[in-house]
């Protein structure tokens, strides 16, 4: 903020006095001296507690997850992709599906080296956000599982987020919009466009805030949108008019930015309004006006009338309405419906948007080819119709229940758009995976050496201390290879940015052979795929009960480790068996054979005690879904819904050539522990970055089969794959179990 220059006031030495006090015990100075001393000329501006125009400057490395893209058989080349000799895409712009906290998503992509991408793709265009707006909002799911419905409750993760957006109410809401608006607006194009949809609770909020963000002189729109367009449809109030709309707000990044006017089809009551009123009597006034101060009736009796419909002397009502575009869209907008109960689209998931809204948005302020983001991404609409209507895409959500929902709404859409003859582009699956947890340690830039080295001990040391209690761990006074102790059993916790291999595992054996110890649990956030179950087996051979168990990432959050919330899981295991073709010795293909996974919800007890009579509830206990039931008399009964291994399935894709891809990640050359660049400006032009194998590789997903709302069955045999020669390959199975979470095997086959 710079000094005010006018000198319409002085202060007084008093005040002075008074300042300078104020300013060395560190407190706030009183608002009025804000535009005394200083040049800000806004004249209305929301204020909160913990205002700061401090944003995130991490800069986290992307890891592809997965890369996933239907083969085509026609040549797209005109189209930029350029096609593999088995029709997937090779080069030009992938669309991002990006799993994690936007905050730190959108710093990355604002100054990392996704950035150039973004600006050879034309830059950023268009960002429609749907926040989290609703403080009551339910964001649970329901499940369809053995013809029963199980209610899934967020998981910990989200809820955390959930409390961090409304811990203080509007106050913690602000915060969090504002420092992400702030990151949109850097990270677009001068000829984008923002749409932010809210409703009654913070639509006034989010005004100001963008107004401030974006400058008033690049407000666009404040969109009506009238959710159910139907009478009756809304909820009826007795003390007030009943709520039936949302606010979508729209601000251009200048005034430069792109727009294309939307219309929509004249109504059947307009038209006929037209041919029998607006028609003639617009003709009528019009040979009026020529003929001034002429009436029908001196004309007619002149000759001089022509009837406009009936001679033909100017275009009929119906060559008019043909020619025409229609009606102009406005800034209030009924024709639009929520999602259809059994529309296609529609996936039961919370806060779902049509896609009749999105295409209006998109069609209206961007053109085919732009690229376009929504960083709320939920069940993946924005992403769907930018990829129908021809635009490159961005979307990323916080959940992993919606980017699995968004991943295989986009594989149908590709799917359809493939069978149709229409052009698609591939998409990879991204996070900041291992860098996200490497940010928590947060070690500062500027320490030497050897303090960074001290501090970053301090912060492991804190870490493991936080994963311990969370695990209900007693930690071990003395330093060595183990960690803790719970139950009779030696804990040890993996690295915070590596998978845990076999060489680690390894080493946990040999130290339990020295302490003569033979149970164990090893805590990490990964495991090396294709790790179990051998070395399980080989720990089991040396008489060692060996336990991995996934570390989830609540466990950053300190409130759900003292209150309990946070649940370990086993490793869920994968069985294949490769099929090979006896009449052609290239091809083969993969069944899936067996899937084992284990989750408690941890409140049974709890759930059941809760229970009304006659009424009836699905939970998740010691590895099963089980309804629980309590009827008239209060009589408890159990029903497995589970029955067989194949309900835990939800998705499953297989890469016939895993080791094919390499996985590199081009991080800043300066890159600290916590994502920090000392000295980062908002210009990324100096920074270096370089490549680095992460010795992981890209999961190429080259045939799924998944359940949808309409089809609930699943192939558990893939298509065939043929090898283009003999020799060795890895198979890569990924299964998303019906939660969300997925887990990797790895088989070696031979071929020819």
């Amino acid at each position: 903020m710079a000094r005010n220059t006018d000198r319409s006031y002085e202060l007084s030495d008093s005040e002075k006095r008074d300042l300078i006090k104020l300013i060395e015990r560190g407190e706030s100075l009183p608002e009025k001296y804000r535009f005394i001393l200083f040049d800000d000329r806004r004249e209305v501006e929301l204020v909160w507690n913990g205002k700061t125009r401090d944003v995130s400057t991490a800069i986290l490395p992307f890891q592809t997850l997965e890369h996933i893209d239907e083969p085509r058989q026609e040549s797209t080349e005109a189209e930029g992709l350029g096609l593999d000799l088995g029709g997937r895409q090779v080069k030009g712009w992938t669309n991002k599906l990006i799993w994690g906290d936007n905050k730190l998503i959108l710093s990355s992509l604002k100054s990392g080296a996704l950035r150039r991408q973004i600006e050879d793709a034309g830059g950023l265009k268009l960002i429609y956000i749907d926040p989290p707006f609703d403080v009551g909002a339910d964001f649970s799911m329901d499940i369809e599982i053995g013809g029963e419905t199980f209610h899934k409750q967020p998981n910990i993760l989200e809820q955390i987020a959930y409390r961090d957006t409304w811990g203080r109410g509007a106050d913690s809401f602000i915060s969090m919009i504002y420092e992400r608006l702030i990151l949109m607006r850097d990270l677009m194009h001068d000829e984008g466009s923002i749409y932010v949809h809210c409703d009654w609770r913070v639509n006034a909020f989010v005004r100001c805030i963008m107004d401030e963000v974006f400058g008033r002189s690049n407000f666009i729109n404040h969109i009506a949108w009238k959710r159910t367009p139907f009478a009756g449809s809304s909820k009826a109030r007795s003390n007030k008019f009943p709520v039936n709309q949302d606010s979508i707000l729209s601000f251009g990044k200048s005034d430069s930015y792109r727009f294309q006017q939307q219309y929509v089809d004249y109504s059947a009551e307009y038209k006929e309004r037209f041919k029998y009123q607006d028609a003639h009597g617009w003709y009528r006034k019009t040979l009026l006006k020529t003929y001034s101060g002429a009436t029908e009736q001196r004309l007619k009796a002149e000759g001089a009338w022509i009837d406009p419909v009936t001679d033909g002397a100017y275009p009929s009502y119906k060559q008019y309405l043909h020619e025409s575009k229609g009606k102009q869209v406005e800034d209030i907008w009924v024709d639009i419906d929520l999602p259809n109960p059994m529309a296609t689209e529609r996936l039961d998931y919370p806060t779902q948007k049509p896609e009749a809204l999105l295409e209006r948005i998109i069609k209206a302020s961007s053109n085919e080819g732009d690229l376009v983001a929504d960083f709320f991404v939920g069940s993946g609409t924005t992403a769907a119709v930018a990829e129908k209507l021809g635009r490159k895409w961005i979307a990323t959500d916080l959940g992993k229940f919606g980017i699995h929902t968004t991943r295989k709404r986009l594989i149908q859409v590709q799917r359809d758009l493939k069978t149709a003859g229409e052009p698609f582009r591939a998409f990879e699956v991204l996070n900041l995976g291992r860098y996200e947890r490497q940010a928590y340690l947060n070690v500062s830039g500027r320490l030497s050496a050897r303090q960074r080295e001290q501090a970053l001990a301090r912060k492991e040391q804190e870490f493991r201390e936080l994963i311990l209690r969370a695990y209900r761990a007693e930690p071990l006074a003395e330093s060595g290879f183990f960690h803790g102790r719970t139950a009779g059993r030696l804990v040890v916790v993996g690295p915070v940015n590596l998978p845990v291999g076999r060489l680690f595992v390894e080493e946990v054996i040999t130290e339990c052979r020295k302490r003569g110890a033979t149970r164990v649990d090893v805590l990490a956030f990964e495991f090396e795929m294709g790790l179990f179950p051998a070395v399980l087996d080989e720990a089991k051979r040396k008489g060692i009960d060996l336990a991995p168990r996934t570390i989830p990432p609540e466990v950053f959050d300190r409130r759900a480790v003292e209150r309990g919330q946070v649940r370990f899981h086993d490793v869920a295991y994968i069985e294949l068996t490769p099929r090979y073709d006896s009449a052609d010795p290239l091809s083969l293909s993969v069944e899936l054979t067996d899937f084992s996974v284990y989750y408690s919800q941890g409140v049974a007890d709890s759930i059941v005690a809760e229970l009304k009579a006659g009424k009836s509830e699905v939970l998740c206990t010691q590895g099963q879904l089980v309804k629980i039931s309590k009827d008239r008399d209060g009589v408890i009964t159990r029903q497995l819904l589970t029955n067989q291994w194949t309900d835990w399935v939800d998705y499953w894709a297989v890469d016939f050539d895993y080791e094919s891809r390499k996985e590199v990640i081009q991080r800043p050359k300066n890159f600290g522990v916590d994502g920090q660049i000392p000295g980062l400006a908002d210009s990324n032009e100096f920074v270096e970055f370089v490549e680095e194998w992460t010795g992981s590789y890209i999961f190429e997903n080259q045939w799924q089969s998944f359940r949808t709302r309409k089809d609930r069955d699943l192939e558990l045999r893939s298509a065939p794959h043929q090898y283009p020669s003999p020799g060795q390959y890895t198979i890569g199975v990924k299964v998303v179990d019906i939660f969300g979470n997925d887990t990797m095997s790895l088989a070696r086959v031979t071929v020819g």
